[in-house]
């Protein structure tokens, strides 16, 4: 009988837990949710995602420079085969 009040301990406990996990899940999206939608968060993000949009712009175009450089330094070779 020891075993089965153990098993019926584990599988309530297991239960309740899950319940409560949810609820506090559920709590800590909604908070998220709400500084997401914040004003100042919004104009952060978008202050970001411009940044980054203007240096990526930057490395690509750095990246062009260095490639071309490259390709103007190597313009005498040749590749041979290899018998």
């Amino acid at each position: 009988m020891s075993k089965l009040s153990l098993i019926t301990g584990l599988g309530v406990g297991y239960v309740l837990g899950a319940r409560a996990g949810r609820e506090r899940y559920e709590q800590i999206k909604a908070g998220a949710q709400k500084v997401a939608r914040d004003p100042r968060v919004q104009s952060a993000a978008d202050r970001a995602a411009e940044q980054a949009r203007a240096q990526t712009e930057a490395a690509v175009a750095t990246a062009k420079e260095k490639v071309q450089d490259a390709a103007q330094g190597v313009g005498g070779f040749t590749q041979q085969a290899t018998p």
